[in-house]
């Protein structure tokens, strides 16, 4: 039984909270904190009056800074902090872990505000201070990055001798009846997707325009869906930690009127995030559109549809080529009718939470930093359903990937 200090009320940090306080046996007691304590009070209200569990407290904080983050872990005394808030905090809220002794997991790798730019490499450099320190600090355990870290851990295990072509597929067949809207911080969201493309072929990266490459595939109980190949974080820790890769793509689906809309905010300039001064005050018109856009935290309520995430994997096994292919199904509405939160949410918020009650109860273990697919998939996997995102696999099938 342990206490956890989770960061972030969102989406996300409310899905975590519920799946945590539906565990009282692992998470005896829980602190949910951000910048804006009035929605953690709400969150918590609602998680209370749904589970029964009653060690739950609030608390204020601005997880850009060190010293308050210090302060806050001092007060309550968590054995582990859960950072689902922003990617930007990700460096401060580590500091603030090895300072004060705690261990630390996240969803999404570091990226600098003033750039759209991520990955590990700013994380991957805090290894020697985890490890002199004894703490466990896990990376990307959401659903992709995480999930899909994890599916590609199993194959390894159970499938494969050699993985030679990977490809994560993201579809989100979902309607949540808006003419534009993220289903995940707009800011965040915006500046990931408008970058170039990047995937690894033959030890090489290669770089594409935005959007530059697509194709068609089809999605279990959801059918074909064009889908586009965009850089994502996992791809990076995957070679490194998978070395018999190939090939290493990531694709994710997106409308035609979603993309449009991308357009003409990038054409008129709202996608900057220089800032811009206007009537003697200086503002990031990024910034500004995530003030204006709908808040992905809302989007539930009438979300229908479903995602799929999956990975597709070709490789070979006793001399022998083999494919297989491994995914999640998760429904917009029936993660909202249990946590008020829409799918994408849940489908980040539920691997926080499981990856949370590995390290608490040893079956992830270790000192320093970690992508997830470093440890023993088979234990996580074993509760992922359970937990409430069911997977099936499917070995020698089509992957439609060539």
């Amino acid at each position: 039984m342990s206490k956890v200090l989770i960061i972030g009320a969102g989406g996300v940090g409310r899905v975590v909270t519920y799946k945590c306080a539906q565990h009282p046996e692992i998470f005896s007691e829980i602190v949910l904190a951000s910048r804006t304590q009035s929605k953690c009070d709400d969150i918590v209200a609602d998680v209370r009056r749904d589970t029964g569990h009653s060690k739950m407290q609030t608390a204020k904080v601005d997880a850009d800074n060190v010293p308050e983050l210090v302060q806050l872990i001092r007060k309550f005394q968590p054995e582990m902090v859960i950072h689902v808030a922003l990617p930007y905090q990700d460096l401060t809220i580590m500091d603030a872990c090895l300072e004060t002794g705690v261990h630390y997991l996240d969803t999404a790798n570091y990226e600098p505000k003033e750039e759209a730019k991520f990955e590990y490499s700013w994380q991957w450099a805090y290894q020697d201070k985890f490890k002199e320190k004894g703490l466990l600090a896990v990376l990307g355990c959401g659903f992709d990055p995480g999930v899909t870290s994890v599916f590609t851990a199993r194959a390894a295990k159970h499938h494969f001798d050699e993985i030679h072509y990977l490809d994560i597929v993201d579809c989100n067949a979902g309607d949540h009846g808006k003419a534009f809207a993220t289903n995940f911080n707009p800011e965040i969201n915006i500046r990931e997707i408008t970058q170039k493309g990047k995937y690894y072929e033959n030890g090489e990266w290669v770089e594409t325009e935005p959007h530059q490459i697509s194709k068609m595939l089809t999605y279990p109980d959801i059918g074909p869906k064009k889908s586009y190949l965009i850089y994502h974080e996992e791809l990076e820790s995957l070679v490194k930690n998978f070395p018999t890769l190939k090939r290493a793509r990531f694709w994710m689906t997106f409308g035609d009127e979603y993309l449009t809309h991308l357009r003409v905010i990038q054409n008129i300039g709202m996608s900057r995030i220089d800032p811009v001064n206007y009537k003697g005050v200086d503002i990031v018109p990024l910034e500004f559109l995530k003030a204006v856009l709908p808040d992905p935290g809302e989007l539930g309520e009438n979300y229908t549809g479903q995602t799929s995430i999956g990975c597709r994997i070709r490789g070979v096994k006793d001399g022998k080529e083999r494919t297989y292919y491994i995914w999640n199904n998760c429904s917009h509405e029936a993660a909202y009718k249990e946590t008020g939160a829409q799918g994408v949410s849940y489908t980040t918020g539920v691997p926080a939470t499981l990856g949370a009650m590995m390290m608490l109860t040893g079956k992830w273990a270790g000192k320093g930093v970690f992508n997830v697919e470093e440890f023993d998939p088979d234990p996580f996997l074993d509760q992922l359903g359970p937990m409430g995102l069911p997977w099936e696999e499917r070995l020698d099938v089509d992957l439609e990937m060539d």
